[in-house]
């Protein structure tokens, strides 16, 4: 019952000063809308790396030349034969997918239209080590593959800036000075985890490539996609064994290779994302507190004016833990109102700001909660003082107050 009591009157006295409660609360408000539209829009932007790299392909190791694991060349270390990749198809299971592969930026020529591009030798297993769909058309055929023949496959990218909206299939594509026909174009996937346009390719057999733009039977990577994922750090041990035998590596010398497990580079980028996250959470967080202050002055305020209302309360029996109560309740309910709103306009803001950067908006119950908890915790903190004084108030000089 005296619970009751408090709550109703600390409502009415929220009410009696609607514009004061409101600027009151600001604070609150800004610091848990903050919060939550920061750390809202981390886990998306960690989500989207997450996506963009698994786009990359599914259980994929990348092999390649040197110790860097990224940047172009291999330092000078040997690069790949096409038999290290028939020896890693032999010697070890669990395999979904081998695709050697070579590149060279080369300008292509479709009519007047030219477009700087990335021009990609490989297998079919490239696709599948990929997750590549077909749009329209066809993949090179095995004998395609193995005669080497000028056929490719067309990153959506490619097909619009050279053909718009009219299909490329049976057109020839000029690349330096060799043409190929065009057989399939690729769905697109937009952008890697790495901010590279994946569509931006043209892919030809790995033979075509060696032969017309390269002069050479070199290999600078090797894609391996795992059949299971339970298996990827073991396929990695055997492929590092492996490499090591057939690069005639003694016991003391260090890999001239690397074999890169692309979840390191989710993880990577996604620890990353996540500590900027936390930073800018803790940055917006500090607005609570100012909220808090904010709080515990109003109310001090409150009881400065409210002194003769005490006063006759104490005096007609009033115990001093039900004004305790009292002013407890109103401060709590300041708070945890700021926190309501906060989290209805983060919901909004992050809504909104999710589809401004293109990352996917993903509703965290738990920060929102903790959120609410939290502000409603800062009404605690921060009116226990104002609330405490209140009740200690003398009943005599209470009411002599004017």
């Amino acid at each position: 019952m005296m619970f009751w009591n408090s709550l109703l009157l600390a409502l009415r006295e929220i009410r009696r000063n609607l514009l004061r409660s409101f600027l009151t609360i600001l604070g609150i408000v800004i610091g848990v809308g903050a919060v939550i539209t920061m750390v809202t829009l981390g886990n998306g932007a960690t989500q989207a790396i997450k996506d963009q790299v698994s786009s990359l392909g599914s259980n994929l190791l990348q092999v390649r030349p040197g110790q860097r694991m990224f940047g172009p060349g291999g330092g000078g270390a040997p690069q790949f034969k096409l038999e290290d990749v028939k020896a890693i198809r032999q010697q070890i299971s669990g395999l979904a997918a081998v695709a050697p592969q070579v590149s060279r930026n080369a300008t292509v020529v479709a009519g007047t239209n030219n477009w700087s591009t990335s021009v990609t030798g490989s297998n079919l297993d490239y696709f599948t080590a990929g997750n590549w769909a077909l749009a329209e058309g066809r993949l090179f055929t095995p004998e395609e593959e193995n005669a080497g023949q000028t056929v490719c496959v067309l990153g959506a990218t490619i097909q619009k800036e050279l053909y718009g909206s009219s299909s490329p299939l049976g057109e020839n594509l000029r690349v330096k000075n060799f043409s190929c026909q065009v057989i399939g174009v690729l769905k697109a996937k937009g952008q890697s985890g790495m901010g590279r346009d994946q569509d931006d390719s043209v892919i030809m057999p790995l033979r075509a490539v060696q032969r017309r733009l390269l002069g050479s039977r070199d290999i600078s990577n090797i894609q391996i996609s795992v059949a299971n994922a339970d298996n990827i750090s073991r396929v990695q041990e055997q492929l590092t064994t492996l490499l090591r035998e057939r690069r005639r590596l003694g016991p003391g010398a260090d890999d001239n290779f690397n074999v890169l497990d692309t979840r390191q580079i989710a993880d990577a980028l996604s620890g990353t994302t996540q500590v900027l996250t936390m930073l800018l959470g803790a940055v917006a967080s500090v607005s609570l507190l100012v909220g808090g202050i904010g709080i515990m002055n109003i109310m001090l305020v409150s009881v400065t004016e409210r002194t003769r209302e005490i006063g006759i309360r104490l005096a007609i029996g009033a115990l001093e833990r039900e004004v305790l109560l009292q002013f407890l309740i109103e401060a709590v309910m300041l708070a945890a109102l700021g926190g309501l709103i906060g989290i209805i306009l983060a919901t909004g803001a992050s809504v909104l700001l999710a589809k401004l950067m293109q990352v996917p908006f993903t509703f965290n119950p738990t920060i929102n909660l903790l959120s609410f908890v939290f502000s409603a915790g800062i009404g605690i903190l921060f009116g226990y003082m104002p609330a405490k004084r209140a009740a200690r108030l003398d009943p005599i000089e209470a009411l002599r107050h004017e």
